[in-house]
């Protein structure tokens, strides 16, 4: 039986570009090809310091501090698919933004200071 990785090869290979490209944010990606071997993926990234960027107010939330390395927690599209996040109600294993957290807000007691 073959053995597949945990994460799918677009959020891996998003990855595998921004730890190369360190002073770069992504964005996002998408399928270009494949052959019997590989898959290709573009990826898109963006300058954070340019000031066209910058200067626009519908891409600049991605200069904020907070948005460094997206793709290595998961927060791009092809991320958040390998997480589970955003598939409707049906998914809410996933509630509250990972399945962890789910599982410990089910099984933990919460009781009020006064009862």
């Amino acid at each position: 039986k073959e053995q597949k990785p945990e994460r799918n090869l677009q959020s891996i290979a998003e990855e595998r570009v921004g730890r190369r490209l360190k002073g770069l944010r992504v964005l996002n990606s998408y399928w270009v090809c494949e052959d019997s071997t590989y898959k290709y993926f573009e990826v898109i990234m963006i300058d954070p310091f340019h000031k066209a960027i910058r200067r626009d107010a519908k891409i600049n939330w991605i200069c904020r501090p907070v948005m460094k390395h997206r793709e290595l927690r998961g927060l791009t599209k092809a991320g958040k698919s390998s997480r589970g996040l955003g598939h409707g109600h049906k998914f809410n294993q996933t509630q509250g933004g990972s399945r962890r957290a789910c599982w410990l807000r089910k099984n933990s007691l919460k009781l009020r200071r006064k009862r």
